[in-house]
């Protein structure tokens, strides 16, 4: 419903304003990237808390019991997004569709050794533990000048990874290079390394917010490859099961082995249709995030450093063919429920079709035993016809005897065997109009 502008300046015009106009304004200025001096130091954390009001909520919630702990404002009513300065530490929090991020920054200090004295070390522990959700992604990210380095190049950075194969690019048009294996180090951290070589405070906000982004968005896509690996060996066992029952549908099967084939055929259709369902949001979804850490990368702008991988490259290598997985599992999905249901379409087609030659012997069959007591209703009706006549004709000759004993001048065996046919005929007549008269009543 809406509602006249009371508090602006365009509520003298009268004009009534739709009831999101400002919640939509608002969205497309919401996470706004920081600015990042050099140097800086961030620990970032995505959890998976469900999707739903009730998660959101209770996020919300969690952040506003931290921000009463350093006395800063609250988050407001509905935000799904708050940045706050902590003192010891500054706090980004973001609630996603299924999960939220709360990424701590610091500004570090150039002697302290890189990855160390990191800002979540800095955030109250019980806070920490109460975080709702499934831990997903948990990353370091150090961001330094290149010249604090005692060396230059690759030997530099290293020591820093547990992985010696190391990803590495020329990001922001050579303003910074990036460095990481992606891999969990000894304390559960994966790790991010990037060297402002020039980079604007602006700049680097960006660059550190998309980086972030890419590592929780490819574990977040990684979500559905476990699903779909699951749902592989189920399409294959429904595949071989479907093949052996298109295979006893090529035999000649009497009906009621061809609705025994059609009820097993439905049970494979529900069984598809399950699985279907338990993997349709998470592969769209992975497919969603898979698009977003390709869309990350290429604004990254990326530059090759010699003998190092980029990063566009190594999730071609590790992120790429997990997601082509998902997207031929899911192919198979719909090819496999498209099998079945033209497999059930014939055989329901076959069954209609015997049904329908059975129907047909059944009525001929009841027509040909229609026709035959027809014709025994008409062979009693005509011993009926005899029967009845006998008896009446032996009741006309006692009153004929009668008669001439009564004195009346007849001839008894004369006058019964004249009366025979008129008899006959009156019981005839008799009985066709007691048939026409229960005709007409049925």
């Amino acid at each position: 419903m809406s509602r006249p502008f009371d508090d602006s300046p365009l509520g003298a015009l009268g004009l009534r304003q739709h009831p999101q106009r400002i919640t939509l304004d608002r969205e497309f200025h919401a996470r706004p990237f920081d600015r990042m001096p050099t140097p800086q130091r961030i620990s970032h954390l995505a959890l998976r808390a469900g999707p739903g009001q009730d998660a959101l909520a209770r996020d919300r919630e969690h952040v506003a019991r931290l921000c009463a702990r350093f006395a800063l404002p609250l988050p407001e009513p509905g935000a799904v997004h708050l940045s706050v300065d902590c003192g010891p530490f500054r706090l980004k929090w973001e609630r996603h569709a299924e999960f939220s991020t709360y990424s701590f920054m610091a500004v570090s200090d150039p002697a302290q050794p890189l990855f160390a004295d990191m800002p979540i070390a800095r955030v109250p522990p019980d806070w920490l533990a109460g975080l709702a959700g499934e831990l997903l992604v948990a990353t370091h990210l150090c961001l330094c000048l290149e010249t604090g380095l005692p060396t230059a190049g690759i030997d530099a950075v290293r020591g820093l990874f547990a992985n010696s194969d190391l990803s590495g690019s020329r990001c922001a048009d050579d303003a910074a290079t990036v460095w990481s294996d992606f891999r969990m180090q000894g304390d559960g951290f994966t790790r991010i390394l990037v060297l402002d070589r020039g980079l604007r405070a602006t700049q680097a906000g960006r660059l550190v917010q998309r980086l972030l982004n890419i590592e929780t968005y490819r574990l977040m896509a990684m979500l559905a490859f476990p699903l779909a690996r699951q749902a592989d060996v189920e399409i294959t066992r429904i595949e071989a099961r479907l093949a052996d029952l298109i295979g006893s549908m090529r035999q000649d099967a009497g009906l009621e082995q061809n609705r025994a084939l059609l009820s097993e055929l439905s049970i494979l259709a529900a069984e598809i249709e399950r699985m279907t369902t338990m993997t349709l949001y998470r592969f769209g979804a992975g497919r969603a995030y898979h698009t977003l850490v390709e869309r990350r990368i290429s604004e990254l702008r990326e530059g090759r450093m010699s003998g190092v991988q980029t990063l566009r490259e190594f999730t071609e290598r590790r992120l790429a063919p997990a997601m082509r997985t998902v997207e031929s599992v899911r192919e198979r999905q719909d090819l496999l429920a498209a099998r079945i249901a033209r497999a059930t379409h014939l055989l329901r087609t076959r069954v209609d079709v015997a049904l329908e030659h059975q129907n047909r012997d059944l009525l001929h069959s009841m027509n040909q035993r229609a026709q035959l007591q027809l014709r025994l209703q008409e062979t009693v009706e005509g011993l009926s016809v005899v029967v009845l006549s006998y008896y009446l004709v032996g009741l006309l000759s006692y009153a004929i005897k009668a008669l001439v004993k009564l004195g009346l001048p007849l001839n008894p065996d004369l006058t019964t065997g004249l009366a025979v046919p008129l008899v006959l005929a009156g019981v005839g007549l008799g009985m066709q109009r007691l048939r026409r008269h229960v005709a007409h009543g049925d």
